[in-house]
């Protein structure tokens, strides 16, 4: 983003807002710069896989990265109502999207990975959803962007801009603010909710500023 449009952000900040991770507005935003997203060259963690389960993973846009890598891949989405109902105009033989955790892994059969980035934090309950994913008993899980907490977990109210949401740019969309809650996960109730399985790796990640990556492994 330019300095001139951080700018008038600032000063001309919008009026309207909307809430919630199923507001229509939104979903529509985030499926039509989807539909218009190309990917990136190129995703080596997802090379040689065969089947992923994408935890919060929109209108399927890594999706799009992924089969410029494993052109064959087969990928299950699993997302809020609002998002499922809106994104089935974009599902193929090899993307579909589901509500429930147990449906994508029974389209999937063995899953290689369940990959979630920037998820998990807007649930209800994140605990005992990384216990259900877990339950899938993919081959390796992979978090990005997860806010951990050193102490006790709490919630709190989250502001973005609508045109932020979903991959790209909307140059002709009417700027609106986006709220909703997520979740500051205590870091060992995170790591103890992954029954059967070890963490391998744990770092910062840089996208987003008191957030973490991991990677977990069967034990």
């Amino acid at each position: 983003m330019s300095f001139t449009q951080r700018l008038r952000r600032r000063l001309f900040p919008p009026r309207d807002a909307i809430e919630g991770y199923e507001n229509e507005e939104l979903v529509d935003t985030i499926c039509r710069k989807t539909a218009a997203y190309q990917g990136r060259a190129n995703w080596p963690l997802v090379a040689d896989l065969t089947t992923v389960l994408d935890f919060g993973g929109g209108a399927g846009v890594h999706y799009k990265t992924a089969r410029q890598q494993s052109p064959d891949i087969r990928w299950a989405v699993v997302e809020t109502p609002a998002m499922v109902r809106r994104a089935m105009e974009l599902a193929t033989d090899r993307l579909r999207f589901f509500e429930r955790i147990e449906e994508a892994a029974d389209w999937l059969g063995n899953v290689d990975l369940i990959h979630s980035n920037g998820a998990i934090q807007y649930v209800p309950n994140p605990v005992r959803t990384i216990r259900s994913l877990c339950a899938v008993a993919p081959a390796k899980l992979i978090w990005h962007r997860v806010p951990i907490s050193e102490g006790e977990g709490r919630r709190e109210v989250q502001t973005s801009y609508l045109s932020d949401n979903g991959p790209g740019q909307a140059p002709s969309l009417a700027e609106k603010l986006v709220r909703y809650e997520r979740t500051w996960i205590p870091e060992q109730a995170f790591i103890r909710a992954h029954e059967g399985y070890r963490m391998a790796e744990r770092s910062p990640d840089p996208r987003e500023h008191g957030t973490y990556q991991f990677r977990f492994v069967p034990d």
